[in-house]
């Protein structure tokens, strides 16, 4: 199993066969990681539920109205 460590870094860039991701931790090494579209959108789908879900400004009700 991997020892958890702190994140200190990342960036992202897009390829011609999806993404390469550059992560390093405090006081470690980088570690580069290719990452296809689909995983890609994988990422950014529980992202969005960690941090509670997509907001939809249109969903928004006006109670003033009543």
């Amino acid at each position: 199993m991997a020892k958890l460590q702190l994140l200190e870094t990342f960036s992202l860039q897009e390829t011609e066969n999806g993404y390469r991701l550059l992560v390093s931790a405090v006081g470690g090494d980088a570690l580069y990681v290719e990452i296809t579209s689909a995983q890609m959108d994988d990422i950014i789908e529980s992202l969005e539920a960690a941090m509670g879900g997509e907001e939809d400004g249109d969903a928004v009700e006006d109670d003033e109205a009543f």
